[in-house]
Parts: structure tokens; C-alpha cells; sequence
């Protein structure tokens, strides 16, 4: 009986093992290999990406018929069903054509499901990591903001950069990692986004507020960074090395990449390092206390089954970044270190910053110190011919501001936010043309102050749960799609009591009972309710030409700080002052776009109309004699105010392409948006200073040049060259009152690039390598956006310049080593 069972198993292993068989084949352009093409079994869990000779194999497949989707970025994918029989291993070669590939990509954000682009009324822009890796820069964000007309942002130094979409920003705008919320203090000035940028390989941007599946803070716009997930050879250790260095403020990255796949499990790890010292330009020279380091780690474990998939990953991020405060000499101009806080600080009389010090790594005393944790589930279960989707995950944001030279290991600012985040949603069957979905989601928060010395927010806690309805159905040509959601967000906090702290001589957190406390901070509790919508339709004239159309009703709560502050952001340099009366905002946008990917050329044109009502924005605070507001000495004072709005503008892109001049491409977009406060009666008391909204980019005009070398040359293949201006016209259209901002001359930066895949005689590659030169004729100029524009101590200079300049020429080299 045992020597009989063992004969049946032996039998069954090698039946089981005979009946899986392989796909392979060539994937080619033109009768040119194509790397890193994506096969995929359609409907199944099999998949893989060609390797540098254009070559795939998809193991293990249990024989029999299937739908083979080949597709890459830029070219019409293909289609093909094969047979997978016992008989051996089954080839399949395969040629794609070039074309409007864009049309036809899959995203994901911003839906119920994974749908194409091009069926999606809502204006959604992709940025592929091969157009990320082109753009060297030093962070993320910057990076976007080149590849996506209508994206820009509000800096604090070359590390910093907080995202604004059509003009809006904050938490207008909703950040997302991997399609999970990222929560880190957002409401600050000068905090930026925490993310690994070497690990992104995707990003997709939403404009407008036509996100039904995120509700608040989602009325600007989403933006959605997604990382790098293995899909290569089974059973062998890929990953690359990154190695980034910038001479301007002597930026060092590096980052390394591992990828595992083995039958249904996929891992990933990714280890980077970012340290720089401070950047220069030619007025202000080495910008004193804007170096930092960065350190992050991130891992990831997917199994992917009939049932469907399930992801569990982690995250750390770690920066100390040092923080500006713009003290300078009156007469040379150098930059000077604050020595001694309070009475005994004399800004005037402050010691010259030490020449070693501007180009050193080391962090100074003043800094802050922001560390980020975040662990996450995303699991997808295929319930018949339906689908039920959730992402669970947990985040926790440490912030340390230093801001006390004499007491250097005494935050001003010590604040821990953690946060849950929850998403469940069901996509039933598609009946009848109809596709549907619903779900809720949304967050539970809790924010406390530890070991601080100023306290610009009370400690709160927050729950916040939406819940959305998402229909479409394709009627002939037209794609129509819409839904509605309604959210609802409670936040409350108890009194909070502060008192001096005889230990160190400055404020502490006390009891209602201690000696000397005063109640900073009133108990709050509020609900804010909000109906949110959108309704659109695409009409595809042609394969390559489309006309969309959308309208949306967006809803926002406003933040804690919003509601809530009180007190000194020391990183900010900003006593910000909030108001516990205001409303919810509610936007209504239309869109309006059409789109044309030709033979030779790409068109678009999106337009877009905003309306805001209960619009919160900053002011300077002036007293009654016109002169600024001060409550912390060498601090700015700002008081949030309420009002009706309207942003309305276009972007417009244009890319030259010829077929017969494959070598050649001509890159063009033009973004414009007005911001408009229609508070009638403080722009009637203002004289209209008040007349524009704050924080509003100006025309930004975007050219490149790109020439593609055909052929190789030597090891060197893939050869291109890029030359770019990037034109910003002045901005004279800005919010006037109290001195809140100033008109900001335009500027053009001349950028230029070159790269190239190096491979061995075997045609293995060996790196790529990416060299560019930004601001190339070094020009001085400070954006609108710049908030350390504001960064003056007085009233005239003896160089006629006032506050600190954006960066000045930056040559960078980055290399890529895959193995």
C-alpha cells in the first residue's frame, strides 16, 4: 500500500509538472528589439517584461487557451490569443506599432477600477519613471512639475516643495503613496512631501476636484505616487543602484533597488541616502541653513493568486533638514548665525555664517527633524465576476523644530500625528454595459505635542468616513461616467493650558490647575458634513482624437490649523492665527478638453472654470497704523481669512513628433491661471490689494528640443539630446494687502541634458547615464512661489535685491546600474 500511494504522487508530480508549459518569444519595433515591454495573460495572475534583447518567457503555465496582451509605453499594444498546449514550449513573436499609447494606458487613481485614460473624462495626467529618471532633481515634486503642465509649487530651499495643482495647494491638494493618503503635518509652510523619489516608478496626477473616491482634501486635485513593483524572471535577484550628485549644493544620492520574483510572490526593497550641503546663487552666494540629509527605507511582499492579489509593505523616512531664517548683514550682505534667543539676540549685530559652514554636510543646531513611519495592506479579492478591494494602513509623522541656539537640544516645535487609514470598496459585474462600484473610506487621527516649547496647534483627534456611488456605461462613441459621495469629518480637542517652564526659561504644556497657565487653546468639537460629485462624458471622435467634458462639485473641511492655531511654527518664522467660526469649502469646476494624438503630432487643450465658496487663505496682519503685526520678535503674524473665489485658466500642450524624422521630437505646453477673491467689500477697503488670491503661479511656458540617436556607438546606445527653456512671465496679479506678497519679475531658465544606455558586446546593459545642466546662464531670479523671497529683515539693501534667491546653475549627473 505505502509503495503503491508512492507511485500514484510520483505519477501526479510529473503529470502536474508535464502540464505546465511556457510562453515565449521576441517583442520588436520596427524589426528593433523592445526592452521592457509587458506581456501579460490577460485575466490571469502570469505576466512578464521583456529583457534587453526584446526577448520574454512567462513560465509555469497550465495548458490552455489565452489572451496575451503586449504592451509598452508609446506604442498601440497588441492583442493575440494562443493556444498553450502539452506539446512543449509555445513561441510567440510579436511586432508593436508606434502610436497613441497614452490614449490607452491604464491608470488607476482617481476610479473605481483600472480603466484607460482615454474613457476618463476627469483630466488626469501620467509620468512615466523613464520621464522622471530624465528629470534630475531634487525631489519628487520638482520633478512633476516639469512633466505636467498646471503643477507647481510653493518651495522652502531646493528640498521642500509642496504641490499645487491649478493654484491650489495644502490640503487642497491630496498626496497619495501607492493609493494610501499621506498624512505628515501637511499644513505647514515649509512642510514637504516624504517620499523616496528613486523608488517611484509612476506618477498620475488628477486636476480638479472630480475624485469621488477620496473625498476632503481632494478638492485641488490628487497626486498619486506609485512605486516600483517586480515583475521580472522568476526565481532570479534583479535590482539597480542609483547614484545622483548635483554641484550646486554638492547633493550625494544613492540609492539601492532589490526585486525578487518566485511563482506567485514578489518582494522589493529599496535602500537610499540624500545629503547636500547649502545651494547658491549669484546674489545671495552659499544661502546659509539650507543643506540637509535624508535617509529612507522601504520593502514590499505581494502574492498574486486566482483569488487575486495581496500586498503588505513598509516604510521609514528619516530627514533632518536645517531651516532658513534669512539674517544677514546689512551692509556685506553675508549671511549671519543667530547666537542667543529673546532679549539677548541682537539680529543686527549677529557673527558672519563661517565659510566652512555653507559647504558643509553637517546639519546645524537649527534644524528640524522629521521622521516618517508607514506600514499597509492592499488586498483585491475577485468575488465571481465582481471585485472587493481594501487598503489598510497605519503612518505615524514625528516633527522636531530647533530653533533655540543656546538650548540646541530643545525642540520649539515637537509634535507626533498618527494616523489610520481605511479604503473598502466592491465593483460588482458589469451588467449590461454598466460598470459600478461603492465603497467608504477615510481616516482616524491623533495628534499630541511632546517636549516643546511652542505650541502653534492644539493637540486633536479626528475621524473622518465618506462613503461614494461610481457608475459608467459607453454609449457608441461617448464614455459617460459620474458619481456622488457624501463625507462627514469630526474633529475636537480639550482646553489646552500653557506656562513657563522654569527648567529652561521658556513655555511648557500644564494643567488648568498650575500656578501661571493660561488657557491657550479653548476646547473644540465640530462635525463638517459635505456632498461631493461629478458628472462627464468623453466622445471619442477618432482612435486619436477626443473631446471630454466634466463638472464637479468638490468639498474640503478646513485643517487645524485653519481652525485651530495659535502660536509660532518656528520652521515657518510664522505666528499663525486661525478661526474656530469657519465653513467647509465647496468648489463647482467645469473641464473642458480636447485631445489629439496624430501621426506627427499631440494636441491639448484643457480649460477649466473654479468656484469656490468659504475659500480660507492667509493675510499678513497689520495694525491699525499699517505696520506688521509682531508677537514673537523676528516672526511674521498671519490670520486666516474666509471669502468666495474663482480660479479659472487653461494648459495647452503641443508635441511635434514626425514619423519621418523619428530622431526628432519638439515638446511644447503653456499653463495660465487667474485667482480671484470675491470678497467685494475688503477689496472695496483695500483699494484692490485684496483683489487676487495669494499664492497664484504665473504663465509658465514650457520648450523643449529632443534629438534621438539612432544605431549605437561603441557601448553607447539610445543617445539623446535635450536643450529646454522654461519661461515664467511676471506676476502682477498677486494679493497686495498688508505687504501679504509683492509682483515677482519673469524669468527664463535654459536647461540642457544628455543621455544614453551603455551595453556590453553581449547587449547586456550595463548602466544608463543621464547628465544635466539647470539654469545653464546661471541667471538670478525668485520665483513667486518662493517663500523665502519673504525672508528679508530690512527695508532696503545696498544691492537694490530684497529676500533670498531660488537656486542659481546646477550641473548633475545621475547613474542607473541595473543587474
Amino acid at each position: 500500500m505505502h509503495n503503491l500511494l508512492l507511485v500514484i504522487l510520483t505519477l501526479s508530480a510529473l503529470t502536474a509538472s508535464a502540464q505546465k508549459k511556457s510562453l515565449k518569444g521576441v517583442v520588436a519595433v520596427n524589426g528593433a528589439p523592445l526592452a521592457y515591454a509587458t506581456v501579460a495573460l490577460s485575466g490571469t495572475k502570469y505576466g512578464t517584461t521583456t529583457n534587453d534583447r526584446g526577448f520574454y518567457e512567462i513560465k509555469n503555465i497550465t495548458p490552455g487557451e489565452y489572451m496575451v496582451v503586449y504592451s509598452s509605453i508609446g506604442y498601440f499594444p497588441e492583442r493575440i490569443k494562443v493556444m498553450i498546449t502539452n506539446d512543449g514550449p509555445f513561441t510567440q513573436n510579436i511586432e508593436l506599432k508606434e502610436g497613441s499609447s497614452k490614449l490607452n494606458e491604464v491608470v488607476v487613481t482617481g476610479v473605481s477600477r483600472a480603466t484607460e485614460l482615454r474613457s476618463n473624462p476627469v483630466p488626469i495626467a501620467v509620468m512615466s519613471k523613464k520621464e522622471i529618471d530624465q528629470n534630475v532633481n531634487n525631489n519628487i515634486i520638482d520633478a512633476i512639475i516639469k512633466g505636467i503642465p498646471g503643477v507647481t509649487a510653493v518651495t522652502t530651499g531646493p528640498n521642500i516643495s509642496k504641490p499645487f495643482i491649478r493654484g491650489l495647494g495644502y490640503n487642497r491638494v491630496l498626496t497619495l503613496y501607492d493609493g494610501i493618503r499621506q498624512e505628515g503635518q501637511q499644513w505647514g509652510d515649509e512642510h514637504g512631501i516624504e517620499v523616496d523619489q528613486y523608488g517611484i516608478s509612476r506618477a498620475e496626477v488628477i486636476k480638479g476636484p472630480a475624485s469621488l473616491t477620496y473625498g476632503s482634501d481632494a478638492l485641488a486635485g490628487v497626486i498619486n505616487l506609485i512605486p516600483y513593483i517586480p515583475n521580472g524572471e522568476d526565481g532570479k535577484l534583479n535590482g539597480d543602484m542609483i547614484t545622483d550628485y548635483h554641484t550646486n549644493n554638492g547633493l550625494i544620492g544613492s540609492s539601492l533597488g532589490l526585486s525578487y520574483k518566485k511563482n506567485d510572490w514578489k518582494y522589493a526593497f529599496r535602500a537610499t541616502g540624500k545629503a547636500a550641503h547649502n545651494y547658491q546663487n549669484k546674489v545671495d552666494g552659499y544661502v546659509y541653513n539650507s543643506a540637509f540629509q535624508e535617509y529612507i527605507l522601504s520593502g514590499m511582499a505581494r502574492v498574486d493568486k486566482k483569488w487575486g492579489f495581496s500586498q503588505f509593505a513598509a516604510t521609514t523616512y528619516n530627514n533632518k533638514q536645517e531651516i532658513p531664517d534669512g539674517s544677514r548683514d546689512s551692509l556685506t550682505r553675508k549671511f549671519t548665525v543667530q547666537v542667543a534667543g529673546g532679549a539677548n539676540d541682537d539680529i543686527k549685530n549677529r557673527p558672519f555664517a563661517p565659510q566652512e559652514w555653507l559647504t558643509s554636510y553637517g546639519v546645524t543646531p537649527l534644524h528640524q527633524h522629521i521622521q516618517h513611519y508607514r506600514i499597509y495592506n492592499k488586498t483585491e479579492v475577485k468575488l465571481g465576476e465582481g471585485v472587493f478591494a481594501s487598503a489598510l494602513g497605519w503612518q505615524q509623522s514625528i516633527r522636531r523644530e530647533y530653533n533655540h541656539p543656546t538650548q540646541p537640544d530643545q525642540a520649539g516645535l515637537y509634535v507626533t500625528l498618527n494616523t489610520f487609514n481605511y479604503d473598502l470598496r466592491y465593483s460588482p459585474q458589469v451588467m449590461n454595459g454598466w460598470e459600478t462600484s461603492f465603497g467608504a473610506n477615510g481616516i482616524a487621527q491623533g495628534n499630541r505635542s511632546k517636549d516643546a516649547t511652542d505650541f502653534p496647534i492644539p493637540d486633536y483627534n479626528l475621524f473622518d468616513i465618506g462613503g461614494f456611488f461610481f457608475v459608467k456605461k459607453i454609449i457608441g462613441k461617448t464614455d459617460i461616467s459620474g458619481g456622488v459621495r457624501y463625507d462627514t469629518r469630526n474633529i475636537s480637542w480639550n482646553d489646552f493650558y500653557v506656562g513657563a517652564n522654569p527648567a529652561n526659561g521658556f513655555e511648557q504644556r500644564v494643567t488648568a490647575t498650575s500656578p501661571g497657565g493660561r488657557l491657550q487653546f479653548p476646547n473644540f468639537k465640530h462635525t463638517y458634513h459635505g456632498i461631493s460629485g461629478s458628472l462627464g462624458f468623453t466622445y471619442n471622435v477618432s482612435e486619436r482624437v477626443l473631446l471630454k467634458a466634466n463638472i464637479a462639485r468638490g468639498y474640503r473641511a478646513p485643517n487645524i490649523t485653519e481652525i485651530g492655531s495659535n502660536g509660532l511654527d518656528p520652521g515657518a518664522h510664522i505666528v499663525y492665527l486661525g478661526n474656530r467660526t469657519f465653513e467647509p469649502e465647496f468648489s463647482l469646476q467645469e473641464d473642458l478638453g480636447f485631445i489629439a494624438y496624430l501621426k506627427d503630432a499631440d494636441f491639448m487643450v484643457e480649460l477649466f472654470n473654479n468656484q469656490i465658496s468659504n475659500y480660507i487663505y492667509q493675510s499678513r496682519l497689520d495694525d491699525e497704523n499699517g505696520n506688521p503685526v509682531i508677537i514673537v520678535p523676528g516672526n511674521t503674524t498671519y490670520q486666516y481669512q474666509q471669502s468666495k473665489a474663482r480660479l479659472y485658466g487653461a494648459e495647452f500642450t503641443f508635441n511635434l513628433h514626425p514619423r519621418n524624422a523619428k530622431w526628432f521630437e519638439l515638446n511644447n505646453s503653456a499653463a495660465y491661471v487667474i485667482g480671484l477673491n470675491q470678497n467685494k467689500e475688503l477689496i472695496a477697503q483695500s483699494n484692490g490689494a485684496a483683489k487676487y488670491l495669494p499664492f497664484i503661479p504665473p504663465l509658465h511656458i514650457r520648450s523643449e528640443l529632443k534629438l534621438k540617436l539612432k544605431g549605437t556607438y561603441g557601448v553607447f546606445s539610445k543617445v539623446y539630446f535635450r536643450a529646454e527653456a522654461d519661461a515664467y512671465a511676471a506676476q502682477n496679479k498677486y494679493y497686495a494687502l498688508n505687504d501679504t506678497e509683492t509682483p515677482t519679475p519673469g524669468y527664463t531658465l535654459i536647461n540642457a541634458g544628455i543621455g544614453s544606455t551603455l551595453k556590453a558586446s553581449s547587449g547586456k546593459t550595463i548602466c544608463e547615464l543621464f547628465l544635466q545642466a539647470d539654469n545653464l546662464f546661471d541667471v538670478a531670479y525668485q520665483s513667486n512661489l518662493n517663500r523665502l523671497k519673504y525672508f528679508e529683515y530690512y527695508n532696503a539693501s545696498p544691492n537694490g535685491r530684497s529676500g533670498i534667491y531660488n537656486i542659481g546653475r546646477n550641473l548633475s549627473v545621475k547613474v542607473i546600474v541595473p543587474f
